[in-house]
């Protein structure tokens, strides 16, 4: 669906000034907010997508020239990265989730367990969080990288079962493989027998003939670990990247998962906004008069750009699929190069000569 514009969203013209621009904003802002009765979230988020570009100046004179292609895909905020998973086939995903949290554990937590008390025993590893940091171009075209790290891993002896080798688990005489013992406390309205997790088997019904001697009955072991990591080309300095059962190991229950923060390193000449990058040149004032042609640099190298007669400093010129790749396609931005005249501060003889004979004829009305 293609994006309204952006004075159209805000219903001012395009001369509209800075005050008005505010006002409009306000008011559109007020009437669709999703808090409001009768309010319009989609609509409220393009309204504050549409200010987030007309506000600023520099992002309003790009988005006048070369319309949304200008502005970076700007959006309203959330998670760019929403839904995008399976990349590079370890199941890596840049979104959250809750994990194994249940309805019923929240009803249980609130009012002492239901129909069952849930075990005090572990099914699932402790999730894992980390940083890295990449390069600008690292993150436009996407990298690999190896991840070293000491992590809970399950025991090589006995596979994370906490038997020793040669031995099975047994029914737990406590609870009678139950997982449950009942515990009786007193309270103002009597007795009440309230079941809890067996505390020798922790719930789970089953103990070790024999516990594994290298663990110690705990089924994991603290090793190093090299995890390979895809970075995505496109990948915003911010982003968490999670590798499901990529993190810590639990006996007898599934790893945590391994959240990756991603951190990029500034350019010395790139700057970012959404899938465009900018950057500035400069150019001799007769250059800027006269028109030239002069290399750009851009993450793909150098590329050629023509300069017309008459280029005013400021002005912002076009490389179409020079920016950054989407992240859920292969299209790429563009590269905003703004061109900035530079003045001499020193001149010859001669020069003041030139100059001063041209601004006469200028007087005189010759150019």
């Amino acid at each position: 669906m293609a994006k309204r514009d952006y004075y159209e969203v805000l219903g001012v013209g395009k001369n509209a000034s800075a005050d008005e621009i505010k006002k409009a904003f306000r008011k559109a802002a007020i009437q669709h907010h999703p808090d409001k009765e009768g309010g319009d979230e989609t609509k409220f988020k393009e309204i504050n997508e549409a200010y987030e570009v007309l506000k600023d100046d520099k992002k309003r004179q790009r988005y006048d020239q070369f319309g949304h292609a200008g502005v970076g895909g700007a959006s309203s905020g959330g998670n760019p990265y929403e839904g995008f998973s399976g990349f590079g086939g370890q199941g890596q995903e840049v979104h959250f989730d809750f994990g194994d949290i249940g309805l019923g554990d929240l009803f249980g937590s609130f009012f002492g367990g239901g129909q069952r008390q849930r075990s005090n025993h572990q099914t699932r590893g402790r999730d894992v969080e980390t940083s890295i940091e990449i390069s600008f171009e690292q993150a436009v075209f996407g990298t690999e990288v190896d991840l070293d790290l000491s992590l809970e891993d399950s025991c090589e002896h006995c596979k994370g079962t906490t038997v020793e080798p040669g031995y099975e688990l047994k029914i737990c005489d406590e609870c009678k493989g139950t997982g449950q013992v009942t515990r009786v406390m007193r309270t103002v309205f009597g007795n009440i027998q309230q079941p809890t997790a067996c505390p020798k088997c922790d719930g789970r019904g089953k103990i070790p003939e024999k516990i594994c001697t290298v663990c110690r009955g705990k089924g994991t072991q603290r090793k190093s670990n090299k995890i390979g990591l895809k970075i995505p080309a496109g990948v915003d300095d911010g982003a968490t990247i999670r590798l499901r059962e990529h993190g810590e190991a639990v006996a007898n229950g599934s790893k945590g998962d391994l959240y990756v923060n991603i951190r990029v390193k500034s350019h010395k000449k790139f700057t970012r906004e959404g899938d465009l990058i900018l950057s500035e040149e400069k150019i001799g004032m007769v250059d800027a008069a006269l028109g030239t042609e002069i290399e750009v640099d851009t993450v793909d190298g150098r590329v050629a750009m023509k300069i017309p007669a008459g280029t005013q400093s400021g002005t912002d010129f076009r490389l179409s699929n020079h920016g950054v790749p989407h992240l859920k396609s292969n299209v790429r931005g563009a590269h905003i190069v703004t061109i900035v005249v530079d003045t001499p501060t020193k001149l010859t003889k001669k020069q003041q000569e030139l100059l001063q004979e041209f601004q006469n004829s200028s007087k005189r009305g010759l150019f």
